[in-house]
């Protein structure tokens, strides 16, 4: 898809349709998070598929120490920043805690993050509920990332930041999530923190392409925040799947055209990045 590496322009647009096509070719989805037009030329220029306006923003850009307190007008207003910086890349918007408690809320929230901060697809965390606002936003032709596992607008419930689906009831449960969200419309599924053997067994078992941060090696993709993927100290704790791309490497450039050849490669993650 990325014909040129030496010529970002070269790369035509990545589309919805353009990630289910990299799935059934078995082509690896490189994706990264973003908060700014300057990071987000260069992922584009390094062929980055997708880009994330994560609700990350709020514990590595606010300093907070959870996402729930990020508000949609953050979410919109570094979208739109994000937006500037890409000419190919498909750009994923966060939408933050509770904007998606009801289908309506879900349709103003999302309208709001394609119509003003530019984004081509939304992405909501966990099932149950939610389903309701998936199918409701899909049928109203926005397109929906869902993300099932570690879903960190739940870490309060959860009681922090822990794998999930490790016992064979929370395994099957998130394999029919898994199904859940397909059915209603999702056309992406994030999944965070599963053991690797279950996020590969959601992957064979779904049509639409996974991306995975600490789901191991078998998602359809890879996703992780820049931040981290660039060594930088956010002040929270450094997670296993983490990997400093940076290191011995001279420039940012440098450190996001290897994230890119490694995930496209299949080189990264390695087992180490995953959970057992």
């Amino acid at each position: 898809m990325y014909t040129n590496p030496a010529d970002p322009s070269s790369r035509p647009g990545v589309t919805v349709p353009d990630l289910r096509r990299m799935k059934t070719a078995g082509e690896r989805i490189a994706s990264l998070t973003a908060y700014d037009a300057s990071f987000a030329r260069a992922m584009d220029a390094a062929g980055i598929d997708a880009v994330l306006v994560g609700d990350s923003l709020g514990m590595v850009m606010q300093g907070g120490t959870n996402t729930v307190s990020v508000a949609l007008e953050d979410m919109v207003y570094h979208s739109r920043c994000v937006a500037k910086g890409l000419r190919s890349a498909l750009l994923i918007a966060d939408m933050p805690f509770q904007t998606y408690a009801s289908p309506e809320r879900a349709l103003d929230a999302a309208t709001a993050l394609l119509a003003e901060g530019l984004a081509s697809m939304v992405k909501l965390e966990g099932a149950g509920f939610v389903l309701d606002a998936i199918e409701h936003l899909t049928t109203r032709e926005i397109p929906v990332c869902a993300h099932l596992g570690l879903t960190p607008q739940s870490v309060l419930r959860m009681g922090g930041f822990k794998v999930q689906g490790r016992d064979a009831k929370a395994a099957q449960a998130l394999l029919t999530q898994a199904k859940q969200v397909e059915a209603a419309g999702a056309q992406l599924l994030m999944l965070e923190c599963v053991p690797s053997s279950l996020a590969a067994e959601i992957t064979r078992s779904i049509s639409i392409p996974t991306i995975g941060i600490g789901a191991g090696p078998e998602c359809d993709g890879q996703i992780l925040v820049s931040y981290d993927a660039l060594g930088i100290n956010t002040g929270h704790r450094r997670p296993r799947f983490v990997k400093d791309f940076l290191k011995g490497r001279d420039s940012i450039e440098a450190a996001f055209n290897a994230y890119v050849s490694e995930v496209k490669s299949g080189s990264f993650p390695q087992a180490e990045h995953g959970y057992a």
